[in-house]
């Protein structure tokens, strides 16, 4: 991925990875449009970061994604890239049914309105001189947090899409790039993570994507060096060390 030059949609782009990803690509020159439902929220992103535009979007919503992605190609006909950031990330406790509702909201966020915006807008992109996807998964995808079960498995999911679609795109001018965070300060899952010591921060996060990205290309996966522990537990033969560690607190 050319990281100028592009006209790139983010999703959940009002906070967290998915603003400070936008500012540092609307930094480069890129056209940047945010996405999200909280219509404040991304007023404030782009009142701080002039020539950003913002779009309302309900993820959850599979009629309105699709009026949505016409509405893009509409108005920015030289769409290019899709970021598919946004998600969301509750605890669960497999034993209460009543968090089955969690589970649901949570396979509709982040692995189903992902699905649902590619498959939309991959006809516009497919016609593009170059194109990206880029899928955010997690380094849960690769060693789940237990009190979180549908989130890390929807990650893990997303993860074995990427590559799915990466394979099925081969032959076309659509790169697919997947990013797996770490534990990050936002505020994911509350306040607290944001200022939580043991989580990576944002701005060291960022810097380390925006080069990864910068100085490789044509790279598939998105993985920084906090990261690559969980990534690659299964291959270094430490999975189950490294998920005790992970769930060690909880």
């Amino acid at each position: 991925m050319n990281i100028t030059g592009n006209t790139i949609l983010i999703t959940g782009g009002g906070s967290g990875i998915g603003r400070a990803l936008a500012e540092a690509l609307h930094a480069k020159g890129n056209t940047v449009i945010i996405a999200g439902r909280r219509e404040r929220v991304l007023d404030e992103v782009t009142q701080a970061n002039p020539g950003m535009a913002s779009m309302l979007l309900d993820i959850r919503d599979k009629a309105d994604i699709a009026a949505f992605a016409r509405d893009a190609v509409a108005r920015f006909p030289a769409l290019n890239v899709v970021i598919n950031n946004a998600g969301i990330m509750k605890d669960e406790d497999i034993l209460d049914s009543g968090d089955l509702a969690i589970a649901e909201e949570t396979v509709e966020t982040n692995l189903l309105g992902p699905i649902r915006l590619t498959a939309a807008l991959l006809p516009h992109l497919l016609a593009q001189p170059r194109a990206t996807v880029m899928t955010v998964s997690s380094g849960l995808a690769f060693v789940p947090l237990a009190v979180t079960p549908a989130y890390s498995a929807t990650k893990a999911a997303i993860h074995s899409w990427s590559m799915s679609l990466r394979h099925q795109l081969r032959d076309t001018s659509t790169q697919v790039i997947e990013l797996a965070p770490p534990y990050v300060q936002t505020e994911l899952r509350g306040p607290e993570q944001a200022v939580d010591p043991l989580a990576m921060p944002l701005a060291d996060f960022i810097a380390e994507v925006m080069t990864i990205l910068e100085t490789q290309p044509d790279a598939e996966e998105v993985i920084v060096e906090r990261c690559k522990p969980l990534r690659f537990a299964e291959q270094n033969g430490n999975l189950a060390a490294v998920f005790g560690m992970v769930n060690s607190q909880h």
